[in-house]
């Protein structure tokens, strides 16, 4: 047994002389075999650069289905052979070890482009063998109207020997000569085709111009047409052919004969329709693909008016826990398996199922009712999907979300249709999965705007369309402004201002809330500092939020030294804001930044206070020194009187919270009645509308000048 090639052109070699081997035997050449392997090998050469390039090329498909007909491979059988081979062996042998499914998707590809090649250098070469013909053909026509035995000899040599069939009829269609292509092709004798007229060589796919351009010809309107068009043999089976009618005149310039040439295209359109189906279904599943379902869809939404469509758009709950606990085996089983009773699912005319990937299908339905239907149709899948699947010795759940899109047609593109879906789908998904929603212009809307926030995050910090506003911390005893927190804005180009509830949540699901947290604190001390230099009394404390994603940041301390000893600022004039959902069962690692900063004098302040279920003993372990009460505390403060309840346990956490040594602090006071309560239960600072608003730091100046004054 021979040893498996090493190198890559040694895998080259061994895939050129199999290539050879499969295609010599139906190719008309002088050459040998191995000489003929050495003109395929550069042809290999260009297929393995082609599958392995960046960016797909499918020039060099063509080329090489060309350079196949330059070779004399001009039988179909050279070319499904060739095409059967670089389907089985060009990944095999000239992959690299590449990603599979990625490069055998590129074969198909250039299998594809090599029969797009081939067919248009053959059809090239026989258009030029047609014309030697009709030159031919023509110079024979003057002949034999002058008896001239030279020329129809020649003639009769070009006619019998072409390997495209020739049909020669006079205007009314009684055909009269046929030479031995033709007779092959349809695979009769001469006297069946004299027994014919022309006009009675219909089919059911006949283009509806091919008898109106034939009526034209045999008027003497057009001297030629060219049309694809199907025959019926005698024995019941179907040849396609590339049909060139032509009109032949007499010496005088009157028509007298149609002289058709047909050349066989029933092996490549087969091969055209295989490749077609390769590249329209699934591999896996058999299913019609994203590309097919988008052509079925654009086709849909372009129908008239009064017409209507439902879509389903289906992601299994879980299945990547499934290809990562069971691996991609089992996971292409049960996408199997959800194929088959998905297609079990869309029975009904106009309804259609496609796999778009991954996990992802989609069912489509049509007509009047589609409104309807398509609940209907979210039902039947949801049932279908209920019966566990046998993998392996494991009963598998299934579970998914759908997305249903409905309207009527023309109102939005197939994309636009596609994205509602696939928007929807996700909303299902967030509420828990196992589920179908009814898609929402306003909640598209909102993810669609939602989506372009996230995409332009980046590039707004680098543009410096952030600004911070600063709202002021209130003594509750004297009314002094003890300083203040600082709150971050976007001044959005398209959207105005927003608030950092619409892209703080977005910020930190793309990682951004890191360097867009640094720029906050950095220009918060920034300000800490100018506010210090005005009010040579004692400094104003500044206040920044930390997110979750922050505190694990290992840069946190670092970068939080660093901004300080920068601006030349005190540690202790800097508190930082943690909420308590963030700290909730927190670990001594998550903790241990925090204690750093507080024993290098930073404040640390549990933000949202009572919103969260922890253990009020857990207090003592947090490296905290500031509680900062939620706002649904102070609301039950707005009317008068006020919940004793309320009033209790603000009092009981004040209590706890200055028996620890910690300072309370309330937010969302706005008015004197809440404020003065607060002060009464022993709350230090307080904060909201009842003070001010957040603003520009110039007005925290002229708030504390007037606390300070009077």
């Amino acid at each position: 047994m021979s040893a498996e090639p090493d190198g890559p052109e040694d895998r080259l070699r061994r895939f050129a002389t199999i290539w050879s081997r499969a295609v010599f035997p139906v190719t008309s050449t002088s050459l040998t075999r191995p000489e003929f392997e050495e003109l395929l090998l550069p042809l290999a050469r260009r297929l393995r650069l082609a599958l392995l390039a960046r960016a797909f090329d499918a020039d060099e498909g063509r080329a090489v289905g060309a350079a196949l007909v330059g070779a004399h491979c001009t039988d179909p059988e050279a070319l499904s052979r060739a095409l059967d081979c670089v389907e089985a062996y060009l990944v095999l042998y000239c992959g690299e070890d590449g990603p599979q499914e990625e490069l055998r998707l590129r074969s198909s590809r250039l299998q594809h482009a090599m029969a797009a090649g081939f067919a248009q250098a053959l059809r090239e070469r026989t258009l030029a063998e047609q014309e030697a013909i009709a030159q031919a053909a023509l110079q024979a026509q003057g002949v034999v109207a002058q008896a001239l035995h030279t020329s129809e000899a020649r003639f009769r040599a070009v006619f019998e020997g072409a390997a495209i069939g020739i049909g020669i009829a006079d205007l009314d269609g009684n055909v009269l000569q046929v030479n031995g292509a033709l007779q092959r092709m349809f695979g009769g004798g001469e006297g069946a085709f004299r027994a014919r007229n022309v006009k009675d060589w219909t089919h059911a796919e006949d283009a509806p111009q091919v008898w109106k351009l034939y009526d034209e010809l045999v008027r003497g309107e057009r001297e030629h047409y060219h049309v694809e068009k199907a025959f019926y043999r005698p024995d019941g089976t179907v040849l396609w052919t590339n049909l060139t009618v032509s009109l032949l005149r007499d010496a005088d310039g009157r028509p007298q004969y149609q002289l058709a040439l047909m050349e066989d295209t029933t092996e490549r359109r087969l091969l055209n329709l295989r490749l077609r189906y390769e590249a329209t279904h699934d591999a896996l599943t058999g299913l019609p693909n994203r590309t097919l379902f988008f052509e079925r869809l654009e086709k849909v939404l372009a129908a008239g008016e009064g017409q209507r469509f439902g879509l389903c758009y289906l992601d299994l709950d879980g299945f990547k826990t499934i290809n990562d606990s069971l691996g991609h085996a089992a996971g292409d089983r049960l996408l199997v398996e959800v194929a088959d009773r998905l297609q079990s699912c869309a029975t009904a005319p106009g309804e259609m199922v496609a796999r778009l990937g991954g996990d992802e299908f989609v069912a489509l339905t049509t007509g009047p009712n589609a409104r309807h239907e398509v609940d209907e149709l979210a039902a039947r899948i949801m049932n279908a999907l209920l019966a566990p699947v046998r993998i392996e010795g494991r009963e598998l759940t299934v579970r998914g979300s759908i997305g249903i899109v409905e309207g009527a047609a023309g109102e939005r593109s197939a994309a636009e249709v596609l994205r509602s879906a696939d928007i929807t789908m996700y909303r299902a998904k967030s509420a828990g999965g196992n589920r179908f929603e009814l898609a929402d212009p306003e909640a598209d809307a909102r993810a669609i705007t939602r989506h372009g926030l996230t995409t332009a995050l980046p590039a707004a910090l680098e543009r410096g369309e952030f600004f911070i506003e600063y709202q002021p911390l209130v003594h509750l005893g004297d009314g002094s402004v003890r300083g203040a927190e600082a709150l971050v804005r976007w001044l959005h180009p398209q959207h105005g201002v927003l608030g950092p509830d619409r892209f703080i949540p977005l910020a930190e699901d793309t990682g951004l809330i890191v360097p867009l947290g640094r720029w906050v604190l950095e220009q918060s001390v920034r300000q800490a500092r100018a506010w210090r230099e005005r009010h040579g009394d004692g400094p104003l404390r500044i206040n920044v939020n930390l997110s979750p994603c922050q505190l694990t940041h290992p840069g946190l301390v670092q970068d939080t030294v660093d901004i300080l000893e920068r601006a030349g600022v005190e540690p202790q004039v800097l508190c930082l804001e943690v909420t308590e959902s963030a700290l909730i069962g927190a670990d001594d690692d998550l903790l241990k930044p925090l204690r750093r900063l507080a024993e290098m004098g930073v404040d640390i302040a549990l933000d949202d206070f009572g919103t969260g279920y922890s253990n009020l003993a857990n207090l003592r372990r947090l490296p905290v020194s500031v509680l900062k009460l939620d706002r649904s505390f102070t609301q039950s403060m707005q009317q008068f009187p006020a919940d004793p309840v309320d009033l209790k346990i603000v009092e009981g956490i004040v209590s706890l919270a200055h028996s620890l040594d910690l300072a309370v602090t309330v937010e969302g006071v706005e008015t004197g009645a809440q404020a003065e309560q607060l002060r009464i239960l022993g709350c230090d600072t307080a904060q909201g509308w009842y003070y001010a608003r957040p603003g520009p730091p110039e007005r925290l100046h002229q708030l504390a000048l007037v606390d300070a004054t009077g």
